[in-house]
């Protein structure tokens, strides 16, 4: 689960990326997921965007993407969204510290 404060940064991460992920009028197959699995691997987080035929929204399509792919959404806005997955064995993006108070 993300934080506010690793959302806004991983936010502004994405604001550099291109789009690599796009979903047209069909449905969400194996294959879109094993490219969005493969490029979080490798990157961490991936841009995402819903053309306007396809039979999801954007907010569906991200839900949907990242239970399949066991990621975060991090942000929707309009027909593209932002999915993060830490790699555990070689991580590529350090996100700050959460400050737990006890």
């Amino acid at each position: 689960m993300l934080t506010s404060k690793q959302r806004a940064y991983l936010r502004g991460l994405a604001n550099r990326i291109d789009t690599i992920l796009i979903l047209g009028k069909g449905e969400i197959t194996d294959n879109i997921i094993n490219q969005a699995d493969t490029a979080l691997t490798a990157r961490e987080i991936i841009k995402g965007k819903v053309l306007d035929n396809s039979a999801y929204s954007s907010r569906d399509a991200a839900d949907i993407i990242a239970d399949k792919c066991g990621a975060d959404v991090v942000q929707v806005i309009g027909s593209k969204f932002v999915l993060y997955r830490k790699n555990e064995d070689e991580p590529v993006i350090v996100l700050p510290k959460t400050n737990k108070k006890s």
